[in-house]
């Protein structure tokens, strides 16, 4: 697997502590019972059975361990090790890559059916990079793949940024990916304002 020798850290990074116990606080929903695979279910039905599936920014697993639940063909990775740790702990089966998006070559990772970038992934990313990591997932997807995208469009937590709609669509095409669908949530209401649920497809 390539790792770049260096890099611009990530918003998330920067945010440092400011961001600890994100990865426990959905290990105790999940220890609750509580439904956490929101995401998931909605990845499922833009799939076939046994499709390869790459959760990037996998966090602590949640959605990774749910699609291989369903029979999916799944690849998580996650560059932040207190959530790779986290995802270990409740989810002790899945394998998780500790890269980030541009660190994923498809020579040796393959190509996907679905990449899903959930959990406001693309708000945290390093600064500048969003158009070099949605050319990456591109990149990861077989001719007819997908990749699904949500995120809050305003700052939700310490060192997320504002990424309104037409800045983040622009970005996309930029690249060469479609968008083919935009929902305000996972269970495909209309857009609303503060979050964005899209389907893309490479053109």
């Amino acid at each position: 697997m390539s790792t770049p020798t260096s890099r611009a850290k990530t918003r998330w990074e920067l945010a440092g502590p400011a961001n600890l116990g994100y990865g426990r606080h959905f290990a105790d929903l999940v220890d609750r019972g509580a439904d956490v695979a929101g995401e998931a279910r909605l990845a499922d039905a833009l799939v076939p059975r046994g499709a390869r599936v790459i959760d990037i920014g996998s966090g602590m697993g949640r959605v990774a361990a749910a699609l291989t639940d369903r029979g999916h063909d799944v690849v998580a990775t996650e560059p932040d090790p207190a959530l790779r740790a986290q995802s270990r702990a409740t989810y002790a089966d899945l394998e998780v890559l500790p890269h980030d998006a541009l660190a994923l070559d498809p020579a040796e990772v393959g190509t996907f059916d679905l990449a899903v970038l959930v959990g406001n992934v693309m708000i945290f990313l390093a600064e500048g990079t969003e158009r070099s990591v949605l050319a990456r997932v591109g990149d990861l997807l077989v001719p007819t793949g997908r990749a699904l995208v949500g995120f809050h469009l305003q700052p939700v937590k310490a060192g997320s940024r504002t990424y309104p709609a037409d800045e983040f669509v622009a970005d996309a095409e930029s690249v060469g990916l479609r968008v083919v669908h935009r929902f305000g949530s996972y269970e495909l209401h209309e857009p609303v304002d503060d979050y964005a649920v899209w389907v893309l497809a490479r053109d």
